[in-house]
Parts: structure tokens; C-alpha cells; sequence
């Protein structure tokens, strides 16, 4: 089967790209730039902006299926360049879709549309935890919109389903950790809030299974079809211990300064003001939409998918970190 994977250069795109070849499938990327291992991996790759509808109609021509990954993610930029990625970008793999007759569609959404400031979500399910609302971050906005679009789609023709994996760590991640590690080892680190708030994350490898899983079982009128599904490795860390963990693995000191959550909220308000009227270069230290979600408990019930499409988490936490470190020998960070 021909299959094209939006995003294929990042961090779960790479992970989905490397095993869907792995289960014998002919892969294309489409991507902002050009990645050679990807080329390793013997992916095609076309590089184009989401936003570009005929340079994604282009990409999509001939194949079978679309594992819509790519967004624009991140807690700061300008409403615009959101929408235009997340929004505009998913309406033109949808348009693409149906030009071509491809039959399925697997999204990548975000547990940030159920955002609902400091409401906290322990044990939820897709169908308990509704939207969220008064978004203050373009990125849980234009998310929301695009997951819905790709929802309502679903139908004979093409059967569509949403996941929602909750912050991906591991192995590849160029992102996350190395700011972390940076913050940790300039001092500038704190945990907002006491720390005790139990969060879910999910190792990489248990991300890229989860949408291997959704696809096999995805067809018209399949029990995922038309659905949004939490994803997380199903154990729940307080953040601290989360924390913690990441930055062992790594040889970054750990976190033991707080910053109270009104605090944090503050610092994040003077930070966006400051940003948008000089404006400053790169994301502010905070936000008021970070200060919410990490302060927050969001942990989720892992029984839909696992009912709807056999998912299980096939790496736990304690050997996810123990890949992590051995990985981690041969590309230190910083």
C-alpha cells in the first residue's frame, strides 16, 4: 500500500515513516525541507507547505492512505501562521482525500483541545471530556477546528479517525528534552504549582503503535471511524517525578524550585504583552496557557482505544526512560 505521511521529518513523523516501511508499505513524505533519514529509510519525500493546496494534491496522488501528521506547534506565534498550518492544511488533505479517492485518513490531534484553563482531567475519556474553550494559545484553537473537520469528513468514502497523544517523549526528540536540559542546567527551571499533578505522557514508540493500530483497524463504519482517541502510555506521573525523570536520563540537574501557579499565570500575561508589542524574537519563557497545563492534572482512560482497536502501550515508563539514557550515550544533549 502507498502511503503519505505529512511531516515525516519530525519527531513522530519519523517514527511513523520508519514502520510503515517496517510493515512493507511504499512511503512518501511530504515535508517543509528535505531529510536524509528519511532517504535512509527509502521514503519518497516532496516538500511543500500544508497550506499550498496543490502541492499536497500533488503529493497525494496515487496514494492509498494519509497519516495527517505535520502542524504548527508550540505555545507562542501569531493566529495566522496557526491557522494557515493546522486549519488550512488539514482542509486541503481533506480536499486531497477526496480528489483522489483515498479511503483513510489517520490525524494526529492533541489532548490541548480539551483545554479548560485549570479544570483539571483525571481518568477522562474522548466521549466524557468535552471541547475546551477560552483557548489562550492559537495552537489548541486551530487544533480543535482542524480535529473536527477531519471528524466530520468521515463517511462511506473515506473513514477517518483522530488520536491524541499526550506529550511524546523519547529516543529522536530534538525538541522538548534540549530545553529542558538547557533550562535546567542554567537554573532557570521551576515547576509551577506544587508539582504533585499527575500527568500522562507517551513514550514514542507506544505514539507510532497507537496510529498503526487505529489504521489496521480503520475502514467505513469500523468502530474508530468518525472517532478522537486519548493516547498516553496510561501511567500517570506527578509532574515533578516527570520532571525528574527526564532530566536523570540526560545528566541535567534536577528541579527543585517552585513558582506558585498566580505567579506563573502573571509572568505569562506580562510575557505576552511584551512579546507583542515590541516584539521579541522566539517563544517567551512563559505563557499563561503553559502555566495552566502545567500546573494541571491531564491524565486519560486508555479503554476506548483498546476496545475500538486493540491499542496497549508495549513500552512502560521505567524502560522508556532506560532507552532514552542509552540513546541518549551516543547523542548528548547540548
Amino acid at each position: 500500500m502507498k502511503i503519505l505521511v505529512t511531516g515525516g521529518g519530525g519527531f513522530l513523523g519519523q517514527a511513523l515513516c520508519r514502520g510503515l516501511v517496517e510493515r512493507g508499505h511504499e512511503v512518501v513524505s511530504f515535508n517543509r525541507g528535505h531529510y536524509p533519514v528519511l532517504r535512509e529509510l527509502g521514503v519518497g519525500q516532496v516538500q511543500g507547505d500544508l497550506a499550498d493546496a496543490h502541492a499536497l494534491t500533488h503529493a497525494a496522488q496515487g496514494v492509498d492512505a494519509i497519516f495527517h501528521n505535520a502542524a504548527k506547534a508550540g505555545a507562542w506565534g501569531s493566529y495566522r501562521s496557526y491557522h494557515d498550518a493546522n486549519v488550512v492544511g488539514t482542509q486541503n488533505v481533506l480536499d486531497a482525500c477526496r480528489t483522489h479517492g483515498i479511503g483513510r485518513l489517520v490525524y494526529t490531534s492533541t489532548p490541548s483541545v480539551t483545554h479548560r484553563a485549570t479544570h483539571p482531567v483525571e481518568g477522562g475519556t474522548a466521549d466524557s471530556v468535552p471541547y475546551g474553550e477560552g483557548f489562550k494559545a492559537p495552537y489548541a484553537t486551530t487544533k480543535t477546528i482542524a480535529e473536527k473537520a477531519v471528524l466530520a469528513a468521515n463517511g462511506p468514502s473515506l473513514a477517518t479517525v483522530a488520536l491524541r497523544p499526550r506529550l511524546i517523549w523519547g529516543p529522536g526528540d530534538h525538541q522538548i528534552l534540549p530545553r529542558l536540559v538547557a533550562r535546567a542546567r542554567a537554573g532557570r527551571l521551576r515547576i509551577v504549582g506544587s508539582g504533585e499533578n499527575r500527568v500522562d505522557t507517551t513514550y514514542i514508540d507506544n505514539a507510532a503503535q497507537a496510529h498503526f493500530d487505529a489504521f489496521d483497524h480503520l475502514t467505513p463504519g469500523a468502530a474508530c471511524a468518525g472517532k478522537a482517541y486519548f493516547i498516553s502510555n496510561g501511567e500517570p506521573w506527578p509532574m515533578h517525578r516527570l520532571l525528574d525523570a527526564l532530566l536523570d536520563t540526560a545528566g541535567a540537574p534536577r528541579v527543585d524550585k517552585h513558582l506558585s501557579f498566580k505567579a506563573a499565570y502573571r509572568i505569562g500575561a506580562v510575557c505576552e504583552a511584551l512579546w507583542t508589542a515590541l516584539p521579541l524574537k522566539g517563544e517567551p519563557p512563559m505563557t499563561r496557557f503553559l502555566a495552566e497545563q502545567l500546573s494541571t492534572a491531564h491524565w486519560y482512560d486508555m479503554a476506548p482505544a483498546r476496545r475500538d482497536f486493540g491499542y496497549a502501550p508495549r513500552v512502560g515508563m521505567e524502560e522508556g526512560f532506560e532507552r532514552l539514557r542509552a540513546w541518549l550515550r551516543d547523542h548528548p544533549v547540548g
